[in-house]
């Protein structure tokens, strides 16, 4: 419960820190002329959501930075020649969405890869085996088949089968077996 109260008054300042920036930004850039590309700096405010542990802030900080990035275009003072204005507003909206979507897919992939770490078990080390029949010394000092102590110790399951070597000598073994009987 507690874990999640500190995420919480985490997540809370995280949130007003990128609205502080965001306010900040949008500030700046109705001061400047429309010539500087002046949403850039929005990534920053996609950038800190990050340190929330909620997966879509950086979707929404990218909403909010698009919004007041289109609305700075209005509220700006007159500057530059039209194309390159849009033209910075255009690509200042691109790096935005890139830097959100690729945070979200690196986070995503992060928590994915931390869930597999969880879910996987390795074996590692030296294991003393048995040079004869194969069983494997525990940490007690107690002899295990090495089936046993391979799924005791990793997410392992097995399937008996018998390879061809086998089968042919246990073959073999069986018809001369059958021969001393008759």
């Amino acid at each position: 419960m507690k874990n999640n109260e500190v995420a919480d008054k985490s997540d809370r300042k995280v949130i007003v820190i990128c609205l502080l920036f965001c306010f900040a930004i949008f500030i700046i850039d109705s001061l400047i002329p429309l010539g500087v590309a002046g949403g850039v700096p929005y990534i920053l405010v996609v950038l800190i959501s990050l340190w929330s542990h909620r997966k879509k802030l950086p979707i929404y900080m990218a909403i909010s930075g698009s919004t007041l990035t289109i609305v700075g275009f209005y509220s700006s003072p007159v500057g530059g020649e039209l194309w390159k204005v849009l033209t910075n507003r255009s690509l200042a909206l691109f790096a935005i969405w890139v830097v959100a979507i690729l945070s979200v897919q690196r986070r995503t992939m992060y928590e994915e890869k931390e869930k597999a770490s969880l879910d996987v078990k390795i074996l590692s080390g030296f294991l003393p085996i048995c040079a004869s029949c194969k069983k494997i010394r525990d940490d007690k000092g107690y002899w295990d088949q090495i089936e046993s102590y391979i799924r005791d110790h990793s997410e392992a399951e097995f399937t008996h089968s018998i390879c061809p070597d086998c089968a042919k000598k246990y073959y073999e073994l069986g018809l001369n077996n059958n021969k001393r009987n008759t």
